[in-house]
């Protein structure tokens, strides 16, 4: 199974699953197609939007394991 970390660039996470999208965008990150999303760790991110990053790394890891 897959498993997402803080570390991980946001591109690299849409690659893992297409389902992660709606998690990250009702999180409030709502330019996953910008070009900084293509270098971009979750945790700078979600600094950057104000999100708690511990929360998001969570939702999505929990859909994954429903997966």
């Amino acid at each position: 199974m897959a498993k997402v970390t803080r570390d991980m660039i946001i591109s690299d996470i849409l690659k893992l699953d297409k389902g992660t999208i709606p998690i990250l965008l009702d999180s409030g990150m709502h330019c996953l197609g910008c070009p900084s999303s293509a270098g971009e760790s979750l945790e700078d991110a979600c600094a950057i939007h104000g999100i708690d990053t511990d929360k998001v790394v969570r939702e999505l890891n929990e859909y994954l394991a429903d997966k």
